[in-house]
C-alpha cells in the first residue's frame, strides 16, 4: 500500500510486518475515525483543522515505520532477545495504528463534557479486546493474543522499555505525528519541528539492569537541539492553537449543551435526537459498544441540528446559538486578577451581571482555565548519551539550557466565557 499524505509525502505499507496496517484499515472501527476531527471544534478558528482521526492514525502508524527502521540500525549493540523481530514489530505498527480507535466525537471534548463516561484510552481497550469487532478479529487472524499485546502497548506497557515509550511517552509517535499534522492544516508555523534530524539522534540509553532492555535516549553530540525544539514546538502550539479563545469557547458551549441533555434525560425529559450512547451514558455511566462506535462527529452535528427545536429553553437557544456560529465571547484574566481569589471575585461579578439579564449564570457565564506542563520528566525521563567509555549519561533538563528553564513550568490561559450580549457589561464591570 502505498499513499500521499500531506505531512509526510510517500507513505508506504509494503513489508510482510507492515501488512497489518492495510488489514486494520478495512476495519469499521478504523473507517469511523475518518468521521471523527482530530481537532475537535477547532475548524472554527482555523477553517482548514477538519484533517481526522484517521489521517493522523496513518501518520502515527508511518512515524513508527520510520523509527523501526532507525532501531534496527543501532540494535546490534543489544542482546539479540531485545532487537525488534517481525513480530515485535507488527506489534508496534498495529499499536501505533490503533492508539486513538476509543475517541469519541470532537476529539477530547465528549470525555470532558460526560466525565461519568470512560476515557478515550479505555473505550479503545474495550474495542480492541472485544471479539465481535472487526480489529480484534483481524489481530487474530494473525496472532490470538495480538489484541491483548496491542492494549498493552497502547497503555505503555511492554518488555522492551524502548518500545513502550515509542507508543506512549514523552516522545511517541502520536506526538510526533499530531505536532506536524495540526501546524499543517492549522496554517501555524509553531508546530513544526526537525523529525528527520530528532529521528537520526535517537540512540538507546544505558539499561537499569544486565536484564532490562534500555530505553531510549538522545545522542549529545547531535541531538540536543533536535528534541528541544519538539517540545518547544508542542509548547507553542498549546499557547498559539489548542488554548485559542475562538475554540475554548465553542467547547464551553458544546459542553453546556451535552450537560443540558444529559439533565434533561436524567430528569425524565425527552431529548429528541439524543444518540442513544449519550443516553445511556447519561443514566448508567456507560454505554454498550455498539452504541458508542455509532457515535461520530456527523451524527452529533446532526442531533445539534435537532436540538435547536428541543422543548427545554436553554438547550435550544444554546443550539441555535452554536449552530450559527453565534459564540460566546471571552475576556482574558492576566496578572493579579488571574489569581485564583481574584478570578472566583471576577466570575461572581460577571454571574451577576448574567442574572441581572435573565440568563442563567451557571449556564451563559463560566471561568476557562486551561494549563499544559510545558516540560516534565519526572515520570518518563529522556536521557542525553554523550560518547566516550564511560557512557556518560545526563537528564536532559540538566543539558539544555532551554528545558532546564521550562521544566515543571505551567502554562495557564486564564478567560471568562460568556453570552455576547454580556460583553459590554463584564468588561466595564471588570476594568
Amino acid at each position: 500500500m502505498i499513499l500521499r499524505d500531506p505531512v509526510h509525502g510517500l507513505v508506504s505499507f509494503e513489508s510482510d510486518e507492515q501488512s497489518i496496517v492495510p488489514a486494520l484499515l478495512e476495519a469499521r472501527e478504523v473507517q469511523r475515525l475518518r468521521r471523527v476531527r482530530q481537532m475537535g471544534l477547532a475548524s472554527l478558528a482555523y477553517p482548514g483543522a477538519d484533517h481526522t482521526r484517521f489521517a493522523h492514525a496513518l501518520g502515527a502508524a508511518h512515524v513508527m515505520t520510520r523509527l523501526i527502521q532507525r532501531l534496527r540500525s543501532i540494535d546490534g549493540e543489544l542482546p539479540f532477545w531485545q532487537r525488534l523481530t517481525t513480530e515485535r514489530a507488527r506489534d508496534a505498527l498495529a499499536s501505533a495504528l490503533l492508539h486513538d480507535l476509543g475517541h469519541g466525537p470532537f476529539s477530547h471534548l465528549f470525555e470532558e463534557v460526560l466525565p461519568q463516561s470512560s476515557r478515550h484510552e479505555d473505550w479503545t481497550a474495550r474495542i480492541v479486546l472485544d471479539p465481535d469487532t472487526e480489529v480484534n478479529k483481524i489481530l487474530r487472524r494473525h496472532d490470538s493474543s495480538l489484541p491483548s499485546r496491542v492494549v498493552d502497548l497502547v497503555q505503555g506497557k511492554h518488555e522492551l522499555t524502548f518500545l513502550a515509550r515509542a507508543v506512549s511517552g514523552t516522545f511517541d509517535v502520536d506526538r510526533c505525528d499530531y505536532l506536524l499534522r495540526d501546524a499543517h492544516f492549522t496554517g501555524v508555523g509553531y508546530g513544526k519541528y526537525d523529525l528527520d534530524w530528532l529521528l537520526r539522534s535517537l540512540c538507546f540509553g544505558v539499561a537499569q539492569s544486565e536484564n532490562e532492555a534500555p530505553p531510549l535516549a538522545i545522542d549529545g553530540s547531535k541531538g540536543i537541539p533536535a528534541i528541544e525544539s519538539f517540545l518547544l514546538a508542542r509548547l507553542f502550539m498549546f499557547q498559539q492553537v489548542y488554548f485559542h479563545k475562538t475554540e475554548r469557547a465553542s467547547e464551553w458551549m458544546v459542553s453546556r449543551i451535552l450537560e443540558r441533555v444529559a439533565t434533561c434525560i436524567i430528569d425524565g425529559t425527552r431529548v429528541a435526537g439524543a444518540p442513544p450512547a449519550i443516553a445511556s451514558i447519561a443514566l448508567t455511566g456507560d454505554a454498550p459498544l455498539n452504541e458508542y462506535l455509532a457515535l461520530d462527529d456527523s451524527v452529533l452535528w446532526v442531533a445539534l441540528a435537532g436540538f435547536r427545536d428541543a422543548s427545554d429553553p436553554i438547550l435550544s437557544d444554546l443550539s441555535r446559538r452554536f449552530y450559527a456560529r453565534n459564540l460566546f465571547k471571552t475576556l482574558e484574566l492576566f496578572g493579579e486578577q488571574a489569581e485564583p481569589e481574584a478570578r472566583v471575585e471576577a466570575l461572581d461579578r460577571a454571574r451577576e451581571i448574567a442574572a441581572e439579564k435573565g440568563l442563567d449564570p451557571e449556564v451563559y457565564v463560566g471561568l476557562d482555565a486551561p494549563s499544559t506542563v510545558a516540560f516534565d520528566d519526572t515520570d518518563d525521563p529522556l536521557m542525553v548519551l554523550f560518547p566516550g567509555t564511560a557512557r556518560d549519561e545526563r537528564p536532559l533538563a540538566a543539558v539544555s539550557f532551554l528545558l532546564g528553564r521550562l521544566r515543571a513550568q505551567r502554562l495557564e490561559r486564564v478567560r471568562l466565557i460568556f453570552a455576547p450580549e454580556l460583553r459590554d457589561d463584564i468588561r466595564r464591570a471588570l476594568s
